[in-house]
């Protein structure tokens, strides 16, 4: 799977454990043998990929839009590197099938989830560039996001800044957010959490409280907008 995987993202490894770290969920990495080896998770090259991720994709937004300004760009640079549009770019090459997760997280389709593949999605990325260069990612970030990347004329609005201007046009108080829930181990934590406008509530979950607010946020106007 990964040789396959190799041909997907464009390179041929030099390191291919770096490959091979970035696609192991740290549900599998164990023990192994008698020496006491840990088999190395992907969250250090996730740690990598994201800075990788934040400035190619910095760059490739001041090369399309040199008359836009820092807010703007900032905008549409959270926009790509949001955990949705990294879960679809991760499913649009077929992630899922190439990561290693252990048989009960699988069973549970852990491979699936969406901070799960933009995660290993940023570790992928960060072992592109520890073997290949930032050229090599580079390339594939201008490969893989290219239809995100297009997909809007106009630098979008983050979700709590859209759902606070719909809540203003019709007179309501501004909307308000509450943690309902928090699940997982101290060191990779969940939030669930809740947003209110008037009598309307959604929920949305992830890896922080501030993504979590977006996506409850996201959630909740795209209730109010059907």
């Amino acid at each position: 799977m990964s040789e396959t995987f190799e041909t997907i993202l464009g390179h041929a490894f030099q390191r291919p454990e770096l490959l091979k770290e970035a696609l192991t969920h740290r549900s599998a990495a164990q023990r192994s043998g008698g020496r006491g080896r840990a088999r190395a998770s992907n969250e250090r090259l996730e740690f990598i990929g994201d800075r990788v991720l934040g400035l190619t994709m910095a760059e490739w937004l001041a090369e399309r839009f040199p008359h836009e300004q820092e807010g703007e760009l900032g905008r549409r640079l959270a926009y790509l590197v949001s955990q949705p549009v990294l879960a679809g770019v991760a499913d649009s090459i077929g992630l899922a099938a190439a990561l290693s997760v252990s048989p009960g997280e699988a069973r549970a389709g852990v491979a699936k989830r969406a901070t799960v593949l933009a995660d290993a999605l940023e570790a992928a990325l960060g072992a592109l560039y520890m073997d290949g260069g930032l050229g090599v990612a580079r390339d594939f970030v201008r490969r893989a996001w290219n239809d995100a990347m297009t997909v809007q004329a106009e630098p979008p609005k983050d979700a709590k800044t859209a759902l606070q201007e719909w809540a203003q046009k019709r007179g309501l108080e501004l909307p308000a957010y509450e943690i309902t829930g928090r699940s997982g181990p101290p060191h990779a934590p969940e939030f669930t959490v809740t947003a209110t406008v008037g009598s309307s509530v959604a929920s949305g979950t992830a890896g922080n409280r501030r993504a979590a607010e977006q996506a409850a946020a996201e959630t909740l106007l795209n209730r109010l907008s059907a």
